[in-house]
């Protein structure tokens, strides 16, 4: 029976952690000082006093110059106040509300002050003098969401008079009113509600969307927000919360399923091990070409580098060097997540330009809240299976030499071998984050603890993470900073094989011969030598010269003596300004360093198969081999835009001008023992490595990629039923040196078209919504580093590997192009919708690498050919059959259907491989 030990999972007893969680303990009572220091001067009471000169000014300067000298923030509708009525004012220290009843006396105006706001509103025929005559009575309540989450700021007026007051942090209230009020309950994006008070002092209100009168702004490319219904291409927004609900070691892969036309599958290298994502299906055919898309924090691309090496059908000498330490978007803390979008078109991602061929997903990460102070802990446990072992026979028993499962038919007992090499994998996820702020300066700190166990208990996964995060507004909210910092740690042991034939434990798993028990393998995996005076592989395979067979080696013997560690450090800094120059013109500067470490090392112990740790050529012996890298991957972006955003009688222009710079680097170190095998058995140092041709060094230094980017996007919309959106982008690249597209780089169009017929045409009234739209576009995916300038390498023992690949100046990025049509439909109240979507893609100049005819210079020779075909169609549809003031079901089913089409490929191309070619 097996057994599930949380023991270190809910509260890690490790030195290390104890360090961390010292430290943290620090900076979290340094930021409490600090904030709470911060936050010592907001008094919010009629006492709060002011100062300035005698002068005339505007009531709206009134307000603003209270607003700076307190902490208040106004309410008011414009249409009511008006605002620029001139005032003469003389204030010395004096107290707000004495300058407020000055101000609005006589003017049919009266305020409420309630916490930190001050509620302007029109005065109605009762006053408030009348309703104090009245028999009163206290009510209390509180306003919450439909989810039960509160509302701050709600409105609560008593119907027909200017009593009211606003919800506090946590959406309560408390109000005088009369017996037989009405309490009128309203606040932005939520529909209005009435409640008769018939004597009753206590109320839990919940207000319902509007989502007629609320418009959904979302974030597209390049961080630029734009309307949710004027968008002219598919795009899928996702909360936070729906990450979270099932947290894995890897976020990316609670994406699977919430989207159509994106399809997770999960890396089976084991815990915290790489994602492959394909939004649309794969458009490049080169063997090591980039079918991922691009991920964009907070407006900023990311380093999404990975370790996953290609492992093949066989396997080899090569596959001492595959691991996987996890791509670049497995580093984020999920609880770190606001929201997600996915730009799953060309047209969505087209301000990307070389990059975006593959599609974007775009995350917003949370930070600090304005008046409001909270601390949450979550803490999620997973508990991972294996479900689909395979069927095996028990009618036939091993051969006469008894190394083969196919002999002669028996009576054999049905040991449970494979079952028991499988044990319950579990996560453990807890994280702590904190949020807290002001209207002028907002903080977020996170802290989240990764620990977890493989299905194959000696897979080990342990994760730090720490957030920290700082937003701030100055010059009355003209100039806005943001400052965000994060640190991870990560550390992987005993990643499994993910391919290949001679280091994978399954192969002697599953042809251990079925009548026998596996059992004292497992137990006793080694045994000791007493000629090598070590303890050396026991298996039933052992050859009579102590060597063991290529194909088939003892599964726990490789569990426990062939073993890997990989070890990740990631520091991620990003920074951004904007400045509001108008009401319609804005300024905005970003710039980001990403920087990451990866460290692995591999220990095969003597007597390991020699066609994959080799022999040592002086004494014959297998003494193990060791495999030891060091690489670091660094990335320093920044842009600016000039922003745009203005209505003009019936049209809106939302447009935007920028450019952009991408500079990544890379240094690595390998060294490999390889089949030279090392001096001294089981002595893991690079010392003890025989550096003979057999073995292995690689090291590359300043490997380079610069991107320098132009780009505008502008959006006509007329009357919010039409919208016409246009993008260009032109991208030169230092991947492209020494070819004839280097001066003039590449062009990225694309134009879009929306129809909001809801917004133009009288429909029926269970039709709330109706839109159609079609896009055209072109983005790029450019070339790996490397291609267009080769060299020749020095191997190790001194010799040099010539290059053979000619060197040609004609080469291009990939260029995909795309045609997108769809339409969207919600009826009933907004609680029934249908979302549909058309697309094709065609991506050609796939870069191929082909055999150069006989007799030429160079061997082999990249060039652009061939064409991949993507044709789709993707559909979501949604609703909520049940919904009232006390319980809500929502539910949503999506499918796509995405056909990978080789159009064509070069004559000496027979055939185009996606993936691995491991089982």
């Amino acid at each position: 029976m097996r057994k599930i030990s949380l023991e270190g999972y809910l509260c890690p007893k490790s030195l290390g952690f104890k360090q961390i969680l010292r430290t943290m303990k620090i900076t979290l009572f340094l930021l409490l000082a600090t904030t709470f220091s911060a936050f010592s001067v907001n008094v919010h009471s009629q006492n709060a006093k002011v100062s300035f000169d005698t002068h005339t000014m505007k009531v709206a300067q009134l307000i603003s110059t209270i607003e700076t000298q307190t902490n208040y923030l106004f309410v008011y509708n414009k249409k009511n106040v008006d605002l620029n009525r001139k005032v003469t004012v003389k204030a010395r220290n004096k107290a707000v509300s004495e300058i407020l009843d000055e101000v609005f006396a006589g003017t049919g105006i009266s305020y409420v002050m309630e916490g930190k706001n001050i509620v302007l509103t029109k005065e109605s025929n009762i006053a408030r003098e009348e309703v104090k005559q009245q028999n009163t009575i206290t009510v209390k309540g509180v306003v919450t969401d439909m989810q039960g989450e509160a509302i701050i700021g709600a409105n609560i007026l008593q119907q027909g008079t200017t009593n009211g007051t606003i919800t506090d942090i946590d959406g309560n209230f408390t109000l005088e009113v009369p017996t037989d009020a009405q309490l009128a309950v309203s606040y932005i994006g939520y529909k209005k509600v009435i409640i008769p008070v018939n004597g009753k002092t206590n109320f839990t209100i919940k207000m319902e969307d509007d989502a007629l009168k609320l418009e959904t702004v979302v974030v597209t490319a390049m961080g630029i927000k734009k309307k949710e219904a004027s968008l002219t291409y598919s795009t899928q927004q996702l909360n936070g919360d729906e990450l979270n609900k099932v947290k894995d070691a890897n976020m990316i892969n609670s994406l699977a399923g919430k989207s159509a036309g994106v399809q997770i599958t999960k890396s089976s290298s084991g815990l915290g091990g790489s994602a492959k994502v394909s939004i649309r299906g794969a458009r490049s055919a080169f063997a090591s070409g980039n079918n991922q898309p691009l991920y964009v924090i907070d407006g900023v691309p990311m380093l999404n580098i990975t370790t996953e090496s290609t492992a093949t059908v066989m396997g080899g000498e090569n596959d001492g060097v595959n691991h996987d330490s996890g791509d670049g978007i497995s580093n984020l803390n999920p609880d770190d997540i606001e929201s997600m979008s996915i730009l799953k078109g060309a047209s969505a991602a087209a301000l990307y330009g070389s990059q975006a061929a593959n599609g974007v997903i775009l995350i917003t990460t949370k930070s600090g809240k304005a008046g409001m102070s909270r601390i949450t802990f979550s803490s999620n446990l997973t508990v991972d299976h294996a479900i689909s072992l395979p069927q095996f026979q028990n009618n036939y028993g091993q051969t006469a030499d008894g190394t083969s499962s196919w002999g002669s038919k028996g009576n054999l007992t049905d040991y449970d071998n494979v079952d028991n090499w499988f044990g319950n994998g579990i996560t453990a996820i807890n994280s702590l984050t904190f949020q807290t702020g002001n209207d002028k300066m907002q903080t977020y700190f996170s802290y989240a603890n990764t620990r977890g166990t493989g299905i194959v208990d000696s897979n080990k996964l342990q994760k730090h993470n720490i957030t920290f995060r700082e937003t701030a507004s100055f010059f009355n909210d003209r100039l806005k900073l943001d400052g965000n910092a994060s640190l991870m740690t990560q550390t992987i042991r005993n990643t499994p094989a993910g391919g290949g034939y001679y280091l994978n434990p399954l192969v002697g798993l599953y042809s251990f011969p079925r009548g026998a028990d596996l059992a004292p393998y497992a137990e006793n995996f080694e045994v000791f030598d007493t000629d090598r005076n070590m303890n050396l592989q026991n298996w039933y395979t052992k050859n009579e010269d102590g060597s063991f067979s290529e194909w088939d080696q003892n599964p726990y013997w490789i569990k426990n003596r062939v073993t890997n560690k990989s070890k990740r450090y990631r520091a991620l800094a990003s920074i951004s300004a904007n400045l509001k120059a108008t009401d319609w013109l804005s300024f905005q500067a970003r710039g980001n360093v990403d920087y990451v470490s990866d460290k692995f090392d591999n220990k095969m112990y003597a007597s390991t198969a020699a066609n994959i740790a080799g022999k040592n050529d002086e004494t014959g012996l297998p003494n193990g081999r060791y495999v030891w890298s060091d690489e670091q991957n660094f990335q320093v972006y920044g842009d600016f835009m000039a922003m745009f955003n203005k209505t003009l009688g019936d049209f809106s222009i939302n447009a935007a001008l920028g450019t952009s710079i991408n500079v990544s680097k890379a240094n690595s170190l390998m060294i490999d023992s390889k089949t030279a095998s090392l001096y001294r058995p089981n002595v893991f140092t690079v010392s003890n490595i025989i550096f003979s041709s057999k073995g292995f060094i690689n090291q590359t230094i300043d490997a380079k990629r610069t991107i320098q980017s132009l780009f505008g996007t502008a959006q006509v919309g007329w009357k919010d039923a039409l919208y016409l959106d246009v993008t260009a982008r032109n991208d030169w690249s230092s991947t492209l040196a020494n070819t004839e597209s280097m001066k003039n780089g590449f062009f990225y169009p694309s134009v879009g078209l929306t129809w909001i017929m809801s917004n133009s045409v009288k429909l029926p009234e269970w039709i709330n919504f109706s839109k159609i739209r079609g896009s055209f576009a072109q983005v790029g995916n450019d070339l790996p580093i490397g291609i267009t300038n080769l060299a020749d390498i020095i191997q190790c023992g001194g010799s040099i590997q010539t290059n053979d690949i000619e060197q040609r100046g004609d080469l291009k990025p990939e260029i995909s192009t795309s045609i997108e049509f769809g339409t969207e439909w919600k009826f009933f109240n907004n609680r029934f919708g249908i979302d549909f979507t058309w697309y094709r893609t065609d991506t050609k100049n796939q870069l191929l690498k082909v055999a150069n005819p006989a007799g030429s210079l160079y061997a082999f020779r990249y060039i652009n050919a061939g064409k991949i075909r993507n044709t789709g169609i993707e559909l979501t549809v949604e609703g909520t059959p049940l919904m009232n003031e006390n319980f809500r079901w929502k539910t949503a089913v999506n499918m796509s259907m995405n056909r990978n089409k080789v159009v064509s490929l070069h004559k000496d191309y027979k055939s185009f491989r996606y993936g691995s070619e491991g089982f």
